[in-house]
């Protein structure tokens, strides 16, 4: 009997042993797979993106300035297509070719669109920048996927953050095989809806880039006269988004956006002078022009050097005649004198947007004024004095408006749908001269075109006033000869003016040769439009 219990034990404790030893292989052979797992849960689902789709910068009408145009991509299951038609269906045969023979899902760029199945699934996803975009220089560009220059720039995380992605979610087994079948989770953005809504108007936009494309460099700045709003505002030379090192290797910079650089203004200025000459009670003002003015041993000569002779403050304006608005300054209060160029906005940067603002120039002080050679150069916009063509606009705006100034805008506001504008603010007015005032200036500029026979810059649709500029740079070419600017401002229609428009032609010439008939197309063409 006792043998037999020890027999016993014996048999329990081997019983025992060989468990334990069976449980022991299982946890290891647990062990060494849980990496295995592990993978599979992580491998349960597999996205694959097939592009980013940015916000849009609009015109202000909802027409948009970039994502003009849509590629088509789609993402493929290789075992739910054959390659052939795949291949019918690419852009890039060597692309599809090596991912189809991985096995997996892949994207790939089409050249249209084909039929959607479970292994199938195509996306229109806007390019950012098609082959030719309006107002390089205000949307500016993108670097690595981050806004660098222009609106690209001011609005980087209004334009490239929420859901941007669009993609293509499958089910996956524990071997990381797409489960067909187990439907697919696709994600369509619409983020290129939402963006950034300009005070810009792209037809007058249009206009104006095609007006400018004869300048080898310079400035075009349309503007509504009723509230400060930008319509058209473009730099030459223009540059191609989609070509930056040609553009960063021209000898003529055209990433420069001219409009918010400031240079010698020249005749335009005459507009203050009249403009103080006038609150003085000065309108009256005559003088007698030889064909220069001396004062001491600095002698100032007028372009026509045979003189005009005795000259009101109409017929100088016209005449653009240096001598009569040197004389005039002369009896000018000047600390009101510089006040009333500040209250125009010179001397002061104009915001449009972070990083877009235009320099302030250079508006001499009152004590360098009193340099009479300072104030002499002063009067009829030379010297020291230097502004930017959104400066000279803007003044242009608040002498069509009977005097009251709108600071420029060039943003309405931010939509999230693409058809209504979020938190629209209207720009900063205020009044700097008196409508009657503002109305004598009209009347000098409108007889600046017509009472000038050789003006190029008369409209064929519409009567308009405009005062033309050759400014002095002191710059001179390989031959001697001076460097000047041609610049013109105006307003039309003459009799209700709407809108204003600057055109600076940098080393252009005489403002009546580059920039008037340039001026006058652009007047027409917008008359046309309507």
């Amino acid at each position: 009997m006792r043998k037999r219990g020890e027999y016993g034990i014996l048999i329990l404790a081997i019983f025992f042993f060989f468990a334990f030893f069976g449980v022991s292989l299982n946890f290891l052979s647990l062990s060494q797979k849980r990496e295995y797992v592990r993978t599979a849960a992580d491998s349960a689902y597999v996205t694959i993106h097939a592009g980013e789709s940015g916000g849009t910068i609009y015109d202000r009408n909802f027409q948009p300035f970039v994502n003009t145009e849509k590629r088509v991509a789609a993402v493929a299951v290789p075992s739910e297509n054959s390659l052939e038609e795949l291949i019918q269906l690419g852009v890039d045969r060597d692309y599809i070719e090596r991912e189809y023979e991985k096995g997996q899902p892949f994207a790939f760029e089409c050249v249209r669109k084909g039929d959607e199945n479970e292994g199938l699934t195509f996306f229109e996803i806007p390019e950012r920048y098609g082959e030719k975009i309006s107002a390089p220089h205000i949307i500016g560009y993108i670097s690595d996927g981050k806004g660098v220059s222009g609106l690209e720039y001011a609005y980087d995380k209004i334009l490239r953050t929420g859901s941007t992605e669009n993609s293509v979610t499958y089910s996956t087994d524990g071997h990381g095989n797409i489960l067909i079948g187990g439907g697919k989770s696709v994600v369509r953005s619409t983020k290129d809806k939402s963006g950034v809504v300009t005070t810009l108007d792209s037809e007058i936009q249009a206009i104006c880039e095609k007006a400018g494309s004869s300048l080898e460099k310079g400035a075009i700045v349309v503007a509504d006269v009723k509230n400060g709003d930008i319509l058209g505002m473009a730099s030459f030379p223009q540059y191609d988004m989609n070509n930056l090192t040609a553009a960063f290797e021209d000898e003529n910079c055209p990433m420069i956006n001219r409009c918010l650089y400031s240079f010698s203004v020249g005749s335009i200025f005459k507009l203050i002078t009249a403009c103080e000459g006038i609150n003085e009670d000065l309108s009256g003002f005559m003088s007698n022009c030889g064909g220069e003015f001396s004062m001491g041993e600095l002698t100032f000569g007028c372009h026509n050097r045979n003189g005009h002779g005795i000259q009101n403050m109409k017929e100088a304006m016209t005449n653009s005649c240096n001598p009569y608005f040197i004389s005039l300054s002369q009896c000018l209060d000047l600390s009101k004198y510089r006040s009333l160029a500040y209250n125009m906005g010179f001397g002061r940067e104009i915001h449009l947007a972070s990083g877009i603002i235009s320099s302030a120039g250079v508006l001499p002080s009152v004590e360098e004024l009193r340099v009479p050679a300072e104030l002499a150069n002063f009067s009829f916009g030379q010297g020291k004095l230097t502004a930017t063509p959104l400066q000279i606009n803007q003044m242009t705006c608040a002498i069509a408006n009977g005097g009251k100034l709108h600071l420029l805008r060039l943003i309405r506001g931010i939509t999230i749908d693409g058809e209504t504008v979020g938190n629209e603010k209207s720009a900063l007015s205020s009044r700097v001269i008196s409508e009657e005032t503002a109305w004598e200036l009209r009347k000098m500029m409108i007889g600046a075109i017509y009472g000038n026979e050789n003006s190029k810059a008369a409209p064929q649709y519409v009567r308009a006033g405009a005062k033309t500029s050759t400014a002095q740079t002191g710059i001179f070419d390989e031959n001697g000869e001076e460097l000047c600017h041609g610049w013109i401002t105006g307003f039309f229609p003459a009799s209700n003016p709407r809108y204003a428009v600057t055109v600076l032609a940098e080393h252009g010439g005489y403002g009546n040769d580059s920039a008037a008939p340039i001026f006058k197309e652009i007047v027409d063409e917008m008359m046309n439009r309507k």
